[in-house]
């Protein structure tokens, strides 16, 4: 075993199916309950699902997000749930994995919505003032942009998994 992955986390990396598991213990951990494993179990099995990042720690995982495709802007994906292990949070693990994501939208001008705390996303690379032309179901002050550079006037509709949350 190489003893330097072991004592710091890797880059993010593309989930692997036999991680299913040690997502979903990762998530019911960092938020204290089965909602957001429910949350992407429902987001799986309705095919809304674009990707699933991990950030691993040797054989564990210790970060996660998931991106799903918005049902409108067409395109537009959403970033969550995010989480970290709480043992590794306020290490900057969480910004560092959000910041890949948001350099990558940059690059690739993939339009990534997300809805959390300003502060934190803000300083991972999110901009609230480009969510200033869209309207949503969900507070317009949480939300923020990454991969954009003109922000259209639009109404974020999001994947039927985020109704009821």
């Amino acid at each position: 075993m190489d003893t330097g992955s072991a004592l710091f986390p890797s880059f993010t990396r593309p989930m692997k199916p036999d991680e299913i598991g040690q997502v979903d213990a990762l998530l019911a951990q960092a938020f204290g309950g089965g909602e957001e494993v429910a949350l992407v179990a429902k987001l799986r099995k309705s095919r809304a699902m674009a990707g699933e990042m991990v950030l691993p720690l040797g054989r564990e995982v210790i970060g996660y997000y998931a991106l799903s495709q918005m049902v409108a802007p067409k395109g537009w994906v959403c970033l969550a749930p995010v989480a970290v292990a709480p043992q590794w949070q306020r290490k900057k693990h969480g910004k560092r994995m959000i910041a890949q994501l948001v350099a990558w939208a940059g690059q690739t001008r993939q339009p990534v919505v997300v809805l959390g705390q300003p502060e934190f996303y803000e300083r991972a690379g999110f901009v609230r003032a480009d969510a200033s032309r869209l309207s949503g179901p969900y507070p317009m002050e949480n939300t923020l942009l990454a991969g954009i550079a003109e922000t259209p006037e639009a109404r974020l509709v999001y994947p039927q998994a985020f109704a009821g949350l």
